[in-house]
């Protein structure tokens, strides 16, 4: 079996390499260029250009052939343009998401099959195993890195089962601590690089620069809703009524600064704005992209920010394990974040004809239109994800 290891420069994956030449597989290692521009980025230069020169090294000093291809065109098309739509419509997407179902685990695989490639391996840190079904079906799973501080089962929330058969995750199984080390000890020049922060193989951005691109700007209103506004409403009992996020007008509250467009901002976000003279922070509870005003409130305990349930619409639910999906009626209990790094929430899916519907026991904080809400079994496996709608 021929092994392709998506060699990126930093450590993770050059240690996911090391590891699988030790145990004697046949490998190569080929690096993909995803980006060209510079523009509304944060370090103004070619950061590519330095990790494909680490990534050669790492290659050389294991001792694997060194490829390259340039996945630009596929990236800019499928990943930063619904990252413009996404944001044109007042909505967050999460571009990691994206890049792994489009680009890792699909142009890139098709990339290394090309080359010979039976299977792709890359430094994600989360697990995968598989099962015999019945029907004598292979059935692939992918469960939580063991390091609960770097598990990135989250962004591969969008994987199906041809894409983790062909995907084999070497560092799942250790922690971040132990990958540095293995680095050190086998004199990688990633060693002690730093990880990559900001959007997928664009980097860290000024996302407002960065957006203004595509996305011109338009001032508006920025309104403050008072805690007193929630007094005498009615209470949210019913499933449809907990999903619903609260809707404004600029009568409710009181104007107290102006933004550049609703687009550069999100749900729960606290900075940014550049809006002062309140005893603690402000955050964005609500954006009307129509009318183009932002809603805030003071305080994280703001009730602005909280809403009990979330839906995602039919044709974006999406099903890890097919095996498993709720039929319109069903309910499963399960876990469920709505963010990277955020503690696994309890919460019920209800399947109905107008899409999912998750239920958390304890009001969440934030849900963001355009994030992947995300639903693990009790033993840690992912299960499904999908796009919040609203």
């Amino acid at each position: 079996m021929k092994i392709c290891v998506g060699l990126s420069g930093g450590v993770d994956s050059s240690v996911a390499a090391l590891l699988l030449k030790q145990h004697g597989y046949d490998l190569f290692a080929l690096f993909m260029q995803n980006w060209h521009d510079t523009e509304g980025t944060l370090h103004g230069d070619c950061e590519w250009e330095e990790d494909r020169s680490v990534a050669e090294m790492v290659a050389r000093k294991i001792g694997i052939p060194f490829h390259f291809v340039d996945l630009s065109d596929e990236y800019r098309r499928r990943v930063v343009d619904y990252m413009f739509d996404e944001y044109a419509n007042g909505r967050t997407p999460n571009p990691d998401v994206l890049c792994n179902r489009e680009i890792k685990f699909d142009a890139f695989l098709k990339a290394a099959e090309a080359l010979g490639a039976d299977m792709v391996a890359t430094g994600h840190y989360c697990r995968k195993d598989s099962f015999v079904n019945a029907d004598g079906e292979t059935v692939y799973r992918i469960l939580a890195g063991a390091d609960p501080n770097k598990d990135q089962s989250y962004f591969l929330c969008q994987l199906n089962q041809h894409q983790l058969s062909k995907a084999l995750f070497p560092i799942g199984d250790i922690c971040k601590p132990e990958v540095r080390r293995l680095a050190r000890e086998a004199g990688l020049p990633s060693a002690d690089k730093k990880d990559s922060q900001g959007i997928c193989f664009v980097g860290k951005v000024d996302l407002p620069v960065f957006l203004q691109q595509k996305l011109k700007p338009r001032e508006g209103k920025v309104v403050e809703i008072f805690r007193d506004h929630y007094e005498g409403l009615p209470a949210r009992e019913t499933l449809e009524q907990q999903e619903e996020p609260y809707r404004y007008t600029p009568e409710d509250g009181k104007v107290i600064g102006r933004h550049d467009g609703v687009q550069y901002y999100t749900i729960g976000q606290r900075k940014g704005l550049d809006i002062g003279g309140h005893k603690e922070s402000i955050f964005i509870i609500s954006m009307d992209l129509e009318e183009n005003v932002i809603y805030v409130g003071e305080g994280q305990s703001h009730p602005g920010l909280y809403r009990k349930a979330l839906r995602i619409r039919p044709h974006e639910v999406h099903w890890i394990r097919p095996d498993l999906a709720l039929p319109v009626g069903g309910n499963l209990r399960c876990k469920v974040r709505i963010r990277y790094r955020q503690p696994l929430q309890e919460a019920q899916l209800f399947c109905r004809d107008d899409g999912m519907y998750i239920a958390f026991d304890e009001p969440q904080r934030g849900i963001t239109p355009g994030q992947f809400a995300v639903w693990y079994a009790a033993d840690g496996e992912m299960l499904g994800s999908g796009p919040i709608e609203r």
